[in-house]
C-alpha cells in the first residue's frame, strides 16, 4: 500500500512539473545564455553530494554503536 501511494505522489508531482513548461524563466534564459547554469547545477551536485556522504558516514557510525549495544 505504501508503495502505491509513493508511486501515486510521484506521478502526481511530474503532472505539475509537465504542466509548468509553458512558462518561461527570465532568470534561467539569462543563466543558460551566459553559461553560469552550469556552475549552478555543478555547485547543487557537490551539496547534495556533500550531504549524501555525511548521512551516509552518520548511518555507518550509528549502527557501529549499535552494535557494540
Amino acid at each position: 500500500m505504501k508503495k502505491l501511494a509513493v508511486l501515486l505522489l510521484l506521478m502526481l508531482s511530474f503532472c505539475s512539473v509537465f504542466a509548468q513548461q509553458a512558462q518561461r524563466v527570465e532568470m534561467a534564459d539569462a543563466l543558460r545564455s551566459s553559461g553560469k547554469i552550469y556552475v549552478v547545477v555543478v555547485t547543487i551536485a557537490i551539496i547534495f553530494v556533500g550531504l549524501a556522504i555525511y548521512l551516509f558516514s552518520i548511518d555507518r557510525r550509528l549502527k557501529k554503536i549499535e552494535k557494540e549495544k
